[in-house]
């Protein structure tokens, strides 16, 4: 597993993790954030390189700082 692919699957399962904690589902969660569906499924699952403008807006939506949403990934 690269390096890479290592960060995208640790920040897809800390996403998850708050979605989950928050009750919210994968589709709901994702039109909160304006997000496609199927591009959050993939933030998810570690196959999508996420930009920075998407990371805030997924903090937002968790109403968390962005160094909040990046512990422990």
């Amino acid at each position: 597993m690269s390096e890479e692919s290592d960060i995208l699957l640790r920040f897809g399962k800390r996403v998850r993790e708050l979605r989950k904690e928050r009750g919210f589902s994968q589709e709901k969660f994702a039109a909160e954030c304006g997000l496609d569906r199927t591009y959050f499924g993939g933030i998810e699952r570690g196959e999508r390189n996420v930009a920075l403008k998407n990371i805030e807006i997924i903090a937002v939506a968790l109403e968390l700082s962005l160094s909040e949403l990046m512990e422990e990934v």
